[in-house]
């Protein structure tokens, strides 16, 4: 049964890890939920309560980084409401689209949204590469988060 369960977790974190670049996948939390089924096997005996304080830290900090990287970008290029608005609507419309559609999307709506506000082809152009710059750049800090995560977690089991 315990080799179950590590499976389960190992599974969970890889899919936590996956779904730091797919919307439709909540990519922190199944890390966490990974870490914590990982760390409740040995009942909290190498993992224990302040390491899975901090991994909670980190989870919380990812969907912050995320929209914090994404509106930097939207705001780097001077965007206007309706290009934020844009790239909001951009983003829901794009994860039916799979991939492709996670990046295009909130490019698209941006620049549209732009377009709309100021009709300049070449700004809408700016402000949706910049909307597409802070969400590569997001996606970059929350992976780099989710490993940091499984980092702090291996840290502590082999530390114990």
């Amino acid at each position: 049964m315990t080799i179950l369960l590590w499976i389960i977790a190992v599974i969970l974190v890889i899919a936590g890890i996956i779904g730091t670049v797919l919307p439709a996948l909540p990519g922190p939390i199944l890390v966490f939920g990974g870490l914590l089924l990982a760390a409740w096997i040995d009942g909290f005996a190498k993992v224990g309560w302040v390491p899975l304080l901090v991994l909670g830290i980190m989870t919380a900090l990812s969907f912050v980084t995320d929209l914090v990287a994404t509106g930097a970008g939207a705001q780097k290029a001077g965007a206007s409401k309706q290009a934020i608005i844009g790239a909001a609507i951009g983003s829901i419309v794009g994860i039916f689209f799979g991939i492709i559609g996670i990046f295009a999307g909130p490019f698209l709506g941006a620049a549209l949204g732009e377009f709309l506000a100021k009709r300049d082809l070449v700004r809408a152009g700016q402000v949706g590469y910049g909307t597409l710059f802070g969400l590569v750049l997001g996606a970059a800090m929350k992976i780099a988060l989710a490993l940091a995560m499984v980092g702090v977690f291996v840290t502590a089991y082999l530390v114990d």
